[in-house]
């Protein structure tokens, strides 16, 4: 009586590996060394860079409204029995700003996955 055939054992040794320059990337990381904390740094600063960057647009573009709010035309304008400015605070503020955290997130996993790709995981 004959069983299903198996195919020929393969030995074993080590994983095969995409190549020694990710593993040994992977390890500076790891053990931090100079080379790993140089590449810690820079996505530290690639983070706080896209962090700085976004707030600054936030910063300026809600900064900017209460000059937007001076100039006499916006400020008298009603809609609805609703004032011009309270309208864009209440219905656009919240919107831009889920806006700007979506795409600091995005932006930031961006980041992550190129450090990753870097380091070899």
């Amino acid at each position: 009586m004959t069983g299903p055939q198996r195919p020929p054992r393969e030995r074993v040794v080590l994983a095969r590996r995409r190549g020694a320059r990710q593993v040994r990337t992977r390890t500076e990381v790891v053990e931090q060394t100079d080379l790993g904390a140089a590449l810690i740094g820079g996505l530290i600063r690639a983070q706080l860079g896209l962090a700085l960057r976004l707030g600054l647009v936030v910063v300026v573009g809600f900064g900017a409204l209460p000059v937007l709010f001076g100039v006499d035309a916006i400020a008298e304008t009603a809609v609805l029995g609703v004032r011009l400015p309270w309208l864009i605070l209440g219905i656009v503020a919240f919107p831009a700003l889920y806006a700007a955290g979506w795409l600091y997130v995005r932006l930031a996993q961006r980041n992550e996955d190129d450090f990753l790709e870097v380091a070899g995981d």
